[in-house]
């Protein structure tokens, strides 16, 4: 495409580019020290972080958990340049992408963080002055801002963008031969068995077929992180985020179906008892049994705290009552990862447990087919394909063996070590669906023309993918790193969280911006876009919303300080 490459100038890669993201990257990080200061100054009294103070300084402590986002987004960016230099893999695009990302975001830390559409958190904001800021603009900082995400190197990235349509991503990934095989197959059976069928079961609303189901139970979807001597892969995180990232952006359902999966093995692994892990583990493994997280309660939230919904033991049974809501594939599964308290004298997290329900599979006719247990669909706009349920227990009876663990009072234990694992593949599933954002964009700007010439050529088209592929590549190189710590057994709470909090922006700004891009059509039910769209808006909310996961890692942030 002439018009694009007669835009950029000969070269607009800079020199010393892993010098300067080096130096780039340390200024943030002591940016990011000057700021934690600062908040921490706010939310303290005697010293010490008070809840009361940090609600009071909500804005500031959320913009922190951003800004500190940022900071490990650009320091995974350098690693992964680093990488793939030492490789012999890093070339003009990933290099474009490189000096892009950081000229962005670093303008971005200097003028305002987007936490959402219209809130803007500068440093300022933050408690420093604006001689605070300043300091920010050390030389590597000022030659990024400047130079590194120009016009002339949008218009570069564009053209070789439109030079590689089709490739799996733009930009080498990072990934070795082993994953990139991983990468491969997924991303083949998604386009033969996926891509064409996802947006026909989103207009009916139907469950994802059982057949493709079977063919990823077969696939090893669901035993992928099981170890083998449960029948599983035993492969780690990381593949994890690849099979995810890759079914995703064929479905989000599908994509998530296997998080159902992951969700209950990580319980069982974590807190099951030999026996339950013997038992459970394969069948999980297999697809024979499908499993469903029924956690959340009416008005409760993300407050597990104040969860009601009891179990009381009788004889060899446990007898549950109470009411669930927002429970993804509760119909068509087979066994309920069931978060009840089984001490009804206590409050807040105490006497919490897990159990391990079994039930009977149902379907649309007769969706709960289980003495004790009754619901109804609760209709959503996106993420469809296993459906949403509010769930009422009246003595529906669960095998106290079932108890997790076998000890009472463990279960908000035992779930928030599932938390890491959850949020890394939610940020997965993010990539995923801000991947599908940008090939459905790409492809009609390519093929939509207008003034005689493909809307692609123009500047605020071509822009707003250009933006994609480099927030994309930053939201996945986070999630990488956040799954390659947990594959290191290190602690990830901090990092799993961060990945969770960028990439469902980055899926929700790919899905707005691939829409935009339609025009008109993209406000029509029959484009596929619209359903990437509503599926894209999910991913803020579900498994920690925006607001609880910067509150969480505002609070990680400021209690190391103490």
């Amino acid at each position: 495409m002439n018009v694009l490459a007669d835009k950029a100038e000969a070269s607009p890669l800079l020199d010393n580019l892993l010098d300067l993201t080096c130096d780039a990257a340390e200024t943030a990080q002591a940016f990011l020290k000057q700021v934690t200061s600062s908040v921490h100054a706010l939310c303290t009294e005697d010293g010490v972080v008070k809840g009361p103070q940090v609600d009071k300084h909500q804005v500031a402590a959320h913009g922190l958990a951003w800004l500190a986002t940022y900071v490990m987004g650009l320091r995974e960016m350098h690693a992964w340049a680093d990488r793939l230099q030492g490789e012999g893999r890093f070339g003009e695009m990933e290099q474009l992408i490189l000096q892009a990302a950081f000229g962005e975001y670093l303008w971005q830390i200097y003028g305002g963080i987007p936490m959402t559409q219209n809130e803007i958190v500068r440093p300022q904001d933050m408690g420093l002055s604006q001689d605070d800021q300043r300091t920010l603009m050390t030389p590597a900082v000022q030659t990024l801002t400047q130079n590194g995400n120009s016009e002339a190197v949008k218009a570069r990235l564009a053209q070789l963008i439109q030079d590689q349509k089709g490739a799996p991503t733009f930009g080498e990934t990072g990934l070795d031969e082993t994953l990139t095989m991983v990468r491969d197959q997924f991303r083949a059976f998604t386009d033969e068995k996926v891509v064409e069928p996802a947006h026909t079961w989103h207009l009916k609303d139907d469950f994802i077929p059982i057949e493709i189901i079977n063919e990823m139970a077969a696939l090893g979807v669901f035993g992928l992180t099981i170890p083998e001597e449960y029948g599983g892969v035993g492969m780690g995180k990381t593949a994890m985020c690849v099979v995810s990232e890759e079914l995703s952006r064929g479905y989000i359902g599908v994509g998530s179906l296997g998080t159902r999966s992951e969700i209950a093995a990580e319980l069982i692994l974590g807190g099951g008892t030999d026996v339950q892990k013997e038992k459970w583990l394969p069948l999980l493994a297999s697809g024979e049994v499908l499993p469903t997280a029924v956690f959340t309660e009416p008005n409760t939230g993300s407050d597990l705290g104040s969860l009601r919904t009891r179990a009381i033991k009788d004889g060899d049974t446990y007898k549950v009552t109470g009411n669930k809501t927002w429970i993804t594939h509760a119909a068509r599964t087979d066994m309920m990862t069931l978060l009840t308290r089984t001490d009804p004298n206590t409050d807040g997290y105490k006497g919490l447990s897990m159990l391990i329900a079994e039930k009977p599979r149902g379907d649309d006719a007769n969706p709960f087919p289980a003495d004790g247990m009754t619901g109804g669909e609760i209709e959503v706009l996106g993420y469809r394909g296993m459906k949403e349920y509010e769930l009422r227990f009246d003595n529906f009876e669960v095998k106290a063996e079932n108890l997790l663990g076998g000890v009472e009072g463990q279960g908000f234990k035992q779930l928030m070590r599932t938390f890491e694992s959850a949020r890394i593949q939610t940020a997965a599933r993010a990539v995923g669906v801000a991947q599908s954002a940008l090939e459905i964009g790409l492809q009609y700007a390519l093929d939509r023309h207008q003034f005689k010439r493909p809307i692609f050529e123009f500047p605020r088209v071509y822009g707003k993918i250009v933006s994609m592929v480099v927030e994309i590549m930053i939201a996945r190189q986070l999630t990488y790193f956040a799954a390659r710590e947990k594959d290191l057994d290190h602690r990830c709470d901090l990092e799993a969280g961060m990945a969770k909090l960028l990439a469902a922006r980055v899926a929700w700004a790919a899905a707005d911006n691939a829409l935009q891009i339609h025009g008109g059509n993209g406000f029509a039910l029959e484009y596929p876009i619209s359903r990437v769209l509503c599926d894209a808006r999910i991913l803020n909310i579900f498994e920690g919303a925006g607001e609880i996961q910067a509150q969480v890692i505002a609070r990680r942030l400021l209690d190391e300080l103490n």
